[in-house]
């Protein structure tokens, strides 16, 4: 019994002159970070981490500790090191193992890691260099490629036009739409069409609706363990999107234009299973984020008092040439680029470890291993001298020239550097094809049914509506 009371007081001094002696006690937060994460760990599970961390950094500062070996940070000269100019030998926690494609059972062999999953700077730096050619503006701008995103615009439109002035629920629709078009740019001819075709709707369906946060972080925090977890603790598995992928990339021709098209090309050195888990990843990871980012944009639309920004749109919108690009509408790029601020469709801390010797970042030094982030959440609304009323939605505060380099330099929705998201181009073309084809045909205010604001639950991927749901009622413009 005595040695157990020794045994406990060696452990609690242990854990206090860690604490009190860690390079990371002089950064600011709340004094137990100095000794435990789990609150934080528990902020994870209960789906508030974003919130939580966004407090911190609003009571503390742009610099704020997280627990004893993990900061966080919101300026721009610490998202510039950890991500950018600086940023090279900054490798990826294990958190983005999460992220793993097709994962097997125990006693097979170990999952293929995706693109953005891979912790080491040289490998991802490498796999990306594949995906360069074909996530640049001038392939998907390509007319085969843009036909496809187009004639899925059409058909969105035209599913909002057959409920008449019955309320449309956008948020299937949008999600929809993001996974036809994503497939259709990977698997080109190919391409899932879950718009107007039921057994496509269930893809994204099994996609979509889910809510796997806590099964998935049992798996990150307990890895020696989850092998013997029973099949309830275990994340959703998609057996339908896997089997589509898998026949997709089993195809013997794609179109030049088309990712799976690049991916089974000789020189990448990828198996069929590695470039299939590869298009998986881009699938779940498009399907979120355009399909969760055009839903928020088209709710804050809809609201009585966003009513000028939406009119200010339709009036752009109908006053271009009908063959005018898409780079082209200023204001548009203004709307979609505010919804993209208040709602990134990364709304997650982007987890790093500190490269070997430490580095200084933001003034503080800042040991090797560390775990540092930055989440754009929080960039976008604790730095008001740039973003005066952050929690407004206002496209007009990107048509004001007037600190228009800062705003874009603190612009972090797809993170930043050679690590940012891959499908960034891809992404935007959809939202503006999409908002194209709808506000200059109809406005869109909220049906009656619906809640006077929009819910968002913290999520893994991207933020969501309360209930996954979003009903707006099309009108007609003459």
């Amino acid at each position: 019994m005595l040695s157990l009371w020794i045994g406990a007081i060696l452990l609690c001094g242990y854990l206090v002159s860690r604490g009190f002696t860690s390079p990371l006690s002089t950064i600011p937060g709340p004094w137990y970070t100095r000794f435990t994460s789990l609150w934080l760990k528990f902020k994870e599970f209960t789906a508030n981490r974003r919130e939580y961390v966004h407090q911190m950094h609003k009571i503390y500062g742009p610099v704020v500790r997280l627990g004893p070996n993990e900061v966080s940070f919101t300026s721009l000269e610490a998202i510039k090191e950890i991500y950018a100019s600086g940023g090279s030998g900054y490798d990826k926690t294990e958190y983005y193992d999460l992220f793993r494609q097709f994962k097997t059972k125990r006693g097979e062999d170990p999952p293929r890691k995706i693109q953005h999953a891979k912790a080491d700077t040289q490998q991802h730096s490498k796999r990306k260099r594949i995906f360069a050619e074909r996530y640049a503006m001038t392939n998907i701008m390509k007319p085969k490629p843009m036909a496809a995103i187009h004639e899925r615009a059409m058909t969105f439109v035209s599913k909002c036009a057959e409920a008449g002035q019955g309320s449309v629920n956008v948020y299937s629709l949008l999600h929809c739409y993001a996974l036809d078009c994503v497939t259709h740019f990977m698997f080109s001819p190919g391409g899932l069409k879950s718009l107007n075709v039921a057994e496509d709707f269930e893809i994204m369906h099994e996609l979509t609706y889910h809510n796997s946060l806590q099964k998935s972080l049992l798996e990150y925090y307990l890895p020696q363990l989850s092998p013997y977890f029973p099949t309830f603790l275990h994340p959703r598995s998609a057996p339908k999107a896997n089997q589509y992928v898998l026949d997709m990339a089993a195809q013997s021709e794609h179109d030049n234009h088309s990712l799976m098209e690049k991916l089974k090309r000789k020189e990448t050195n990828l198996q069929l299973l590695q470039a299939a888990a590869e298009c998986k990843d881009h699938m779940a990871a498009g399907i979120d984020t355009t399909g969760d980012g055009l839903c928020f944009l088209m709710w804050e639309l809809s609201q009585p008092h966003n009513a000028m920004f939406q009119r200010r749109l339709h009036e752009e919108l109908i006053a271009a040439p009908a063959d005018a690009p898409l780079d082209s509408y200023v204001y548009l790029d203004a709307v979609i680029r505010e919804a993209l601020r208040c709602a990134p469709p990364i709304p997650m801390s982007l987890p790093r470890y500190v490269p070997a010797g430490g580095r200084d970042i933001d003034g503080f030094f800042v040991p090797e291993h560390t775990i540092v982030s930055c989440q754009p959440y929080s960039v976008h609304r604790v730095n008001e001298s740039v973003f005066p009323e952050p929690g407004r939605f206002n496209p007009d505060r990107w048509i004001d020239e007037e600190g228009a380099a800062e705003r874009n330099r603190l612009f972090f929705s797809f993170a930043t550097g050679g690590r940012g998201c891959t499908g960034k181009n891809l992404a935007l073309v959809e939202m503006k094809t999409l908002l194209r084809e709808v506000y200059s045909r109809y406005r869109t205010t909220v049906a009656s049914d619906m809640t006077a604001s929009m819910e968002l639950d913290d999520q893994i991927i991207s933020s969501r509506p309360k209930g996954q749901c979003c009903k707006l009622v099309f009108t007609a413009v003459e």
